[in-house]
């Protein structure tokens, strides 16, 4: 029995397509048969993975399969993965062609009520508007039931009437002659186009379709925590339903643009800071950037380049839950440059004075062979 494709990948189905990718990525890295050679559950967690990863990781397969689940992406189900991916039910395509007028679907009724497309809408956010949550208003082009004629399609006062053709039901039935013989088979309305009624004074705001093209200004509240790919769904926000459809929904996607002083990692945030060569030597008290404002960060004497310090408590905060991600500072020591005369000649009494492991800040490269061979030779 198959597992749900979402608990293998171990993600929410509200989860975005950068998400999924990620919970792929991660799962793929840790049971790769080079990764754990002759281990058989590694390898079938891994191909049970691969699998989900290319239904969820694919829009079109994701549909079918949050629609169908396992029938909707599968062809050999015996559901509805052949008709919904393009493939022609199992080999019997012009079969069904023949019987019903094209894959089985050219004669059903469209008049009932039809739920509204999705919609998804592409923001961009600050650095510092993802880590701490902003609201945003933005404009979303959609398609909305036309309040003239409520959807009818039809001019105020008048109503749509039943189609002569096809008796409301959308279809007339047709006699082709097939191998089998002669058979009926059902067709489109050629007359209402299967819609099952007609509409002779069509509502002069709409067209006659029942929408209308309008803008909405919608109130978007960005979480604190949010990153990059983050998906926000917005129940009843995207293109209007036909004939007393619901609506669809709206996603709105997070983009995050770049810091110019700080990089983060899930809720870790990093920096870099220049120092002195007298500062990292002698240590110092100095200012630190942060999301919140500078702070003061005291460097120890004999601090190296590449040394990293930590500041609690100063990250993005979680989105879900309390508490926030830590803020690291890697010091980088600068050399000074354009000396005088005098400066250089206190260096190089500095450089007489000293041993070759004060001025390294740690033993050097040929201290650790003598040492070796001392404890080599006993």
């Amino acid at each position: 029995m198959k597992h749900d494709y979402y608990e293998v990948l171990g993600v929410e189905k509200t989860a975005s397509e950068q998400e999924i990718k990620q919970a792929y990525r991660k799962l793929a890295r840790q049971n790769h048969p080079d990764v754990n050679p002759g281990d058989k559950g590694a390898e079938e967690r891994f191909k049970e993975a691969t699998e989900a990863y290319d239904v969820l990781g694919d829009s079109d397969k994701r549909a079918r399969y949050d629609q169908f689940g396992h029938a909707g992406t599968d062809p050999n189900s015996g559901g509805f993965g052949g008709a919904f991916g393009g493939g022609d039910f199992g080999g019997f395509g012009d079969i069904f062609d023949m019987f019903f007028g094209g894959g089985g679907g050219g004669g059903q009724r469209r008049n009932g009520p039809t739920r509204g497309s999705d919609l998804r809408y592409d923001l961009t956010i600050a650095f510092e508007e993802a880590a701490f949550g902003v609201e945003k208003e933005i404009q979303i082009p959609r398609h909305e039931t036309c309040s003239e004629c409520q959807g009818s399609g039809a001019a105020p006062g008048t109503h749509p009437t039943q189609c002569t053709e096809c008796h409301g039901s959308g279809q007339v039935k047709v006699n082709q002659r097939t191998p089998f013989g002669m058979v009926q088979t059902a067709r489109t309305c050629p007359t209402c186009h299967g819609e099952g009624q007609m509409i002779s004074s069509p509502c002069k705001a709409c067209n006659g379709q029942g929408q209308v093209r309008n803008v909405k200004s919608l109130k978007v509240s960005v979480p604190a925590g949010s990153e990059e790919g983050l998906n926000l769904r917005f129940s009843g926000s995207g293109e209007g339903g036909k004939k007393g459809g619901p609506a669809g929904d709206l996603y709105v996607v997070l983009h995050v643009k770049s810091h110019k002083f700080f990089e983060r990692d899930g809720n870790d945030i990093y920096c870099e800071i220049p120092i002195t060569f007298v500062q990292a030597a002698l240590g110092t008290e100095m200012e630190v950037p942060t999301l919140d404002g500078s702070v003061k960060m005291k460097v120890p004497e004999g601090t190296q380049t590449g040394t990293v310090f930590r500041l609690r408590g100063h990250g993005v905060p979680y989105r879900r839950g309390s508490g926030r991600g830590d803020q690291h500072v890697r010091v980088v020591v600068a050399t000074p440059t354009k000396l005088t005369d005098k400066q250089k000649e206190l260096l190089q009494e500095f450089a007489d004075t000293t041993t070759q492991q004060q001025q390294m800040g740690k033993k050097s490269f040929f201290d650790k062979v003598k040492e070796n061979l001392r404890d080599a030779i006993g």
